[in-house]
């Protein structure tokens, strides 16, 4: 392999060696990023649960979303020590290269000083060349020693600059292997905190199961609360869609192709929506067993979403105020009519919209309540005409 080919060789195998990996860990960090803010909010949510009272069902649900985002983290970091060790296997299969083309490139210039040596020892140079026959055979071998002279320097060149290479793959390698151990210690701490939240985990639920007889009575209530507020949505719709009959009928055509037109926009945003309120998903949506409570199942209509006190709740898209109603036990409720689709807010205590009103994406509507137990917690539906949908799969991932 000549100088020139051996240090492309070098630069191709840094090209695909290193572009892949460096895209990946860009991510991974950016993954890991995205953990540490969540878990952040989470805390600051599990802090206000506790403070009026302990080992309550929303400091349980914040500690089983803490618990997921900490093996979330954990598992980011995995990936990236997993980076690591590809990234350093590869830079060291291509320090190995590296140094057999220093050796390769070094023995192929001692060759030619050796080969110099014993040519400028037998004959002189300018005998050499002024022992030409004719002119075109002086040239000749003119020009061949300037070509050998040219190949002798070139081949140290090669050298130099593969020598450069190499020395800072060694570099990268190392700081590559730092990089690694702080994440190794990183992952210990890490477990060592999931093991104190699944310690604490177990403290909660223990506590509650005590709590039995209190849960049943909370949980009848609630029960109640939700079905009263299920009867008023349904009415609402019924309303709505008795209004929409007679516009039709008395042929308010402006008004209905409105209402088909953001009908159809709001199904082509799927997957797309913007969240009400910032938190997790303390309840998913359909049924459900109980966190705590044995053969108690729960039905939810929509998605149960834990945030912080005095949380702002937005509007996820344009639409109309149909209601704004109170339900006790659960608190205000706003209704939205976006064409046929209804947006459902429960469990607010200030309202900033009034019935009639059109509001537009991202518009505050309300801000959180939050119970005795110091539980933040937005109820939030989405529904076609009658039929609930899963709000988790029109809000965005």
């Amino acid at each position: 392999m000549t100088a020139g080919k051996s240090y492309l060789f070098v630069l191709f195998l840094l090209i695909s060696f290193f572009a892949y990996p460096q895209k990946s860990k860009t991510q991974l960090q950016k993954e890991k990023q995205q953990n540490l803010e969540k878990i952040k909010e989470t805390e600051k949510i599990l802090v206000e649960t506790g403070e009026k009272k302990e080992n309550s069902m929303g400091e349980l649900a914040a500690i089983n979303q803490r618990i997921l985002q900490q093996e979330s983290l954990m598992k980011s970091i995995k990936s990236e020590i997993s980076l690591l060790d590809y990234d350093i296997s590869e830079n060291n299969q291509l320090i190995d290269a590296l140094e057999r083309d220093v050796k390769k490139l070094k023995e192929e210039y001692s060759a030619m000083l050796l080969a110099a040596q014993k040519s400028s020892g037998k004959v002189d140079k300018l005998t050499f060349l002024f022992s030409a026959q004719t002119f075109e055979q002086l040239m000749m071998r003119l020009k061949y020693m300037e070509q050998y002279g040219k190949a002798r320097q070139d081949q140290a060149e090669a050298i130099e600059k593969v020598q450069v290479v190499l020395k800072e793959q060694v570099r990268v390698t190392q700081v590559k292997r730092g990089e690694k151990n702080n994440l190794l210690s990183d992952e210990i701490k890490e477990n060592n905190k999931l093991t104190n939240l699944k310690t604490k985990q177990r403290t909660i639920v223990r506590s509650l199961e005590k709590q039995e007889k209190q849960l049943r009575k909370d949980l009848e209530v609630t029960r109640k609360a939700v079905a009263e507020l299920d009867n008023l949505i349904a009415k609402i719709i019924k309303e709505e869609l008795e209004r929409a009959a007679r516009e039709a009928r008395e042929s308010k055509t402006n008004t209905r192709d409105a209402s088909v037109a953001l009908s159809a926009s709001f199904e082509e945003n799927k997957n797309k929506f913007p969240w009400p309120v910032s938190g997790f998903v303390s309840q998913k949506f359909g049924r459900q067993n109980h966190p705590v409570l044995k053969g108690i199942v729960i039905q939810n209509d929509g998605v149960n979403i834990q945030t912080k006190q005095g949380e702002e709740v937005h509007s996820i898209f344009n639409g109309e105020v149909s209601r704004v109603a109170f339900t006790p036990g659960i608190g205000n409720t706003v209704i939205i009519k976006h064409g046929d689709f209804f947006t459902v807010y429960t469990g607010l205590k200030d309202i900033a919209v009034k019935q009639g009103q059109r509001v537009t994406t991202n518009q505050e509507i309300g801000n959180v309540l939050s119970n005795a137990e110091g539980i933040s917690e937005l109820r939030f539906q989405i529904r076609k005409n009658f039929d609930a949908l899963d709000p988790q799969e029109w809000l965005r991932n």
